[in-house]
């Protein structure tokens, strides 16, 4: 082809010419990267920008290098320079381990270290010798064991005058630290030694973590010495190891070891009841593992955009569940690093102690129990959020087994609701369609006007059950046919796994009859429908209009109740259900108080509010709840339009 070169075109002999005339200096041309040679350049000087200049000529004062056939027989080799250190002229650079003795005896004595693999031909450590100073008892006592043979003994007893000159002062200085319960910012390494346990105070409440490694750092806001510590989390399938990155500010001269905002647990001065509350916790964090549903009072953590963690308050219902949190909250999942060799040696043990799991997975010890993470994750049924629990505040759920039977509803429907859902959530039923696995489901309707108990059935259903109750308005699905498809398929996926029962409250526009000039309406109803053809578990929707449902819906429902407007009977027992949970306050309303009440045109939620309120004043008063606060409080309200005059 014109214009281009082919191998055949090229002759190599002209190559091996070309490569003979450079190597003799020749100044004719020859193709580039062709010489199959060599050619070395050597430092010269900087240049006046600081940088250094290369030349041919091979520098007159380059000495042969230090390490050579001669020094090979050596046991170990130093290597020194000028000490900044007043009292010592020289001090090690670093210390190159060449004895096979040494290799052998130091991998016992620095076993599991961190970074250091003893069985490697060349093993340096150098300056500050941090793992013989970490392992200084273990290499002490190493030394005067009886089974030693004497190369083994000689090679040690050299070297361990080397680190005696090197660090003695440092292990004097560490001594001393010990002793006095202080240390400075510049030794603060020393006492944090790779694979000790360390207590912190680090996203939670004081935790133990375990020490992998420890450097010195600096940053804009000032210089710290960061830790690189373990514990145990869980991943929605199995347990492991998560390293945290823990910061201890610099300060100036020394500071108590058990004020630093991370310690060896070994100075705290009630270790082991820290140890035992610890262990009391993992237990508790492993026992939280797959997904439960628990009552939880107190601080919870969520996330800002940037991914930083904010305190949110939280009381009511949860579901623990860190295998969904993975798989349907926006937020970051937490990876898992494998266990150690160590952590496998404990699972064995216990496992030939106590017998294998019955899942098959490690059964956590005590020590993995120590290094436990103090949160869990989950989702906030009242927030309807995805966050972080702390465990010691989840608690066992008190199930109010009264709620069922305080409902205003005929004695023959709250059977047919009843019978519905414990044979659907007990999986007694095996009535399908002809399709498998369509139409499996139960989907109540229940329609009325505000206030009349719609909301209320659903919720005494579940607490009679003793099963969640995930709660939905059409708005928290979005108005988008995509947004309502993929809402839905999320929410029904998270229903099952929970084993709840899903409330879909106010949902008109679901229900509503389809029409030929609402396309997109009709889009989302037609998802909606369909959907619903495969959901298998127990739905209760409520609405105001009943009159205007689309014909498909008629056919999916199971049970439909319409809930007439309260009468006074209804609205007697809507008041005294109220007084009679009001375990708060005292009730000073008599029987004849609560006929009189009755008589007002008030539903059951305005019920509800008024009584909440007359409770804050009478509580204001210090006294018990009387008529004349609720008195009060109708008077305001008759303010408000549509109320009675």
């Amino acid at each position: 082809m014109a214009g281009s070169t082919t191998s055949d075109d090229i002759d190599m002999s002209e190559i091996s010419d070309a490569g003979s005339n450079a190597a003799n200096g020749s100044k004719e041309n020859v193709p580039v990267g062709s010489v199959s040679s060599v050619k070395n350049l050597y430092q010269s000087k900087k240049d006046e920008g600081g940088k250094w200049t290369w030349t041919n000529k091979y520098p007159e004062d380059a000495e042969d290098a230090a390490e050579n056939e001669g020094t090979k027989k050596y046991a170990l080799i130093v290597r020194s320079i000028k000490s900044n250190d007043s009292r010592k002229k020289l001090e090690a650079h670093s210390i190159i381990i060449q004895s096979p003795w040494l290799k052998i005896a130091l991998g016992e004595i620095l076993s599991d270290y961190p970074g250091v693999a003893c069985e490697l031909k060349r093993l340096v450590f150098s300056a500050p010798f941090e793992p013989f100073v970490h392992r200084w008892a273990e290499f002490v006592a190493y030394m005067q064991r009886a089974d030693l043979d004497s190369t083994t003994k000689e090679h040690l007893k050299v070297l361990h005058g080397i680190l005696v000159y090197e660090i003695g002062d440092l292990i004097k200085s560490f001594e001393d630290y010990v002793l006095n319960g202080v240390i400075t910012y510049e030794h603060l390494w020393m006492i944090f030694q790779p694979g000790g346990i360390i207590v912190a105070a680090h996203k939670g409440p004081l935790s133990a973590f375990e020490i992998g490694e420890t450097e010195y750092m600096e940053t804009q806001c000032g210089r710290f010495l960061r830790l690189k510590a373990d514990c145990v989390d869980y991943d929605g399938k199995n347990f492991g190891r998560v390293t945290e990155k823990i910061d201890i500010p610099e300060f100036i001269g020394t500071k108590k070891i058990g004020g630093l905002i991370a310690f060896p647990l070994a100075f705290h001065e009630g270790k082991d009841a820290i140890r035992s509350t610890l262990i009391r916790r993992g237990r508790l964090f492993e026992t939280l593992a797959g997904h439960h549903y628990k009552a939880y009072e107190g601080t919870a953590i969520t996330w800002d955009r940037n991914g930083n963690e904010v305190p949110i308050q939280v009381s009511g219902r949860i579901v623990i569940d860190i295998d969904s949190f993975n798989c349907f909250s926006p937020y970051r999942k937490r990876y898992l690093s494998e266990w150690k060799p160590k952590d496998l040696e404990l699972f064995a043990a216990q496992r030939e102690l106590n017998g294998a799991s019955e899942d098959g997975n490690y059964k956590l010890t005590p020590y993995h129990h120590m290094l436990a993470r103090s949160r869990t994750r989950g989702y906030s049924l009242k927030l309807k959020q995805w966050l972080d629990f702390f465990v010691e505040r989840a608690q066992e759920i008190e199930f109010n087994t009264n709620a069922f039977d305080k409902l205003v509803l005929h004695e023959d429907q709250k059977e047919l609701i009843l019978a519905f859902s414990e044979s659907q959530l007990g999986g007694a039923s095996s009535f399908d369609d002809l399709i498998t696995g369509k139409g499996k489901g139960i989907i109540c309707l229940l329609s009325g006007p505000p206030g009349v108990g719609k909301t209320l059935t659903a919720e005494a259903v579940a607490e009679n059950l003793r099963v969640p109750l995930h709660s939905l308005t059409s708005g928290d699905l979005g108005s988008n046919p995509w947004e309502v498809e993929t809402g839905l398929e999320r929410i029904l996926d998270l229903v099952a796994r929970w084993n709840a029962i899903l409330l879909l409250d106010e949902c008109d526009v679901f229900l509503e009859a389809r029409s030929t000039h609402d396309l997109e309406r009709n889009k989302v109803v037609s998802i909606f429908l369909r959907t619903l053809e495969r959901y298998e578990g127990i739905l209760f929707m409520t609405t105001n209009r009943v009159d205007n449902i689309d014909a498909a819906f008629q056919s999916r429902i199971h049970v439909s109740i319409e809930y007439p407007d309260l009468t006074s009977h209804g609205r007697q027992h809507i008041w005294r259900n109220f007084l009679d949970g009001a375990s708060s306050m005292t009730s000073e309303v008599t029987t004849e108080d609560v006929d009189q009440l009755s008589e007002l045109d008030l539903n059951g939620r305005q019920i509800k509010n008024v009584l909440k309120t007359a409770q804050l004043l009478a509580s204001r008063k210090k006294t018990g709840l009387k008529r004349e606060f609720i008195d009060t409080v109708l008077a305001i309200e008759k303010r408000r339009p549509g109320m009675q005059k």
